[in-house]
């Protein structure tokens, strides 16, 4: 199946989320574009007890999940269904301001990025996403030893990220297959660089952006969450960012903007 008819099995599964809303009359934070849906406003009278994270330049690093094209771009197979997200947001300007900071601070960047091989697609049971993933060729590549067809396809990082990530310090981790990084060696590689802290940001919210908050957890890291630095689809099952920001709230140990976070790393460089 071509390229074109894949994306557009995307757009036929697209459809416009019915989102319950909070009263339009519930104030939306300062710091966020007022264009968001009122959904997304945090609860005036929070219950649970307010945690922050302090950034320290010895052990502190930013990790992007799935920076790639088929998240982030018109072009991708799933823009049908996250662009909606994506452009409300600003997540695309929003993770590149983060690189950028990361950069000119000397704060490591790690990315975990996506990848399926044909065999792959060889697997005997998938769960829904993982079944739609598989049938439009979502981050699809050749083979796990060959560039062939990489370049610019589904799989490959955003054009205007390349820069940051192909630096040659920016660590790269293995990729992941579902949604967590149990099975890649992202947590190795922070060990390794004395890493406990992690600013956390990428696609999508509710599925490989919220495995590796939880995951990143339970091995012991702190954990922020770069709110507008992330997106989500919008299907009839749900809206994914709201359901993603709902248990950012309750377990990340903070919940910044983009541009508080750039502030936060300046400061601590």
């Amino acid at each position: 199946m071509s390229r074109t008819n894949l994306i557009a099995l995307a757009a036929a599964l697209s459809v416009t989320a019915c989102m319950t809303a909070y009263s339009t009359a519930q104030a939306k934070p300062a710091d966020l574009p007022k264009s968001l849906p009122a959904a997304y406003a945090d609860p005036a009278e929070p219950a649970l007890p307010q945690t922050d994270m302090i950034v320290t330049a010895s052990d502190t690093a930013i990790v992007i999940t799935d920076p790639q094209i088929d998240f982030l771009s018109p072009d991708g197979v799933t823009w049908a269904v996250v662009g909606e997200s994506v452009t409300e947001l600003g997540t695309v300007n929003n993770l590149e301001q983060l690189m950028k900071a990361a950069k000119a601070n000397d704060m490591p960047l790690f990315i975990s990025p996506h990848h399926y091989h044909p065999t792959d697609h060889g697997w005997k049971f998938e769960g829904p996403l993982e079944k739609l993933m598989h049938t439009i060729g979502m981050f699809d590549r050749k083979g796990p030893y060959t560039l062939e067809g990489f370049e610019g396809s589904g799989s490959d990082f955003m054009p205007q990220y390349k820069p940051y990530i192909l630096d040659g310090k920016t660590v790269i981790a293995s990729p992941h297959k579902v949604y967590g990084p149990q099975q890649n060696d992202l947590v190795l590689q922070l060990r390794k660089r004395g890493i406990n802290k992690v600013i956390l940001a990428g696609m999508s919210a509710n599925l490989c952006t919220q495995a590796h908050l939880y995951e990143l957890l339970e091995q012991g890291f702190e954990v922020a969450v770069v709110r507008d630095a992330t997106a989500a689809a919008k299907l009839p099952e749900g809206d994914g960012y709201l359901a993603a920001l709902v248990n950012f709230r309750y377990v990340a140990n903070a919940l910044w903007t983009t541009e508080e976070t750039v502030s936060r790393i300046e400061k601590a460089s």
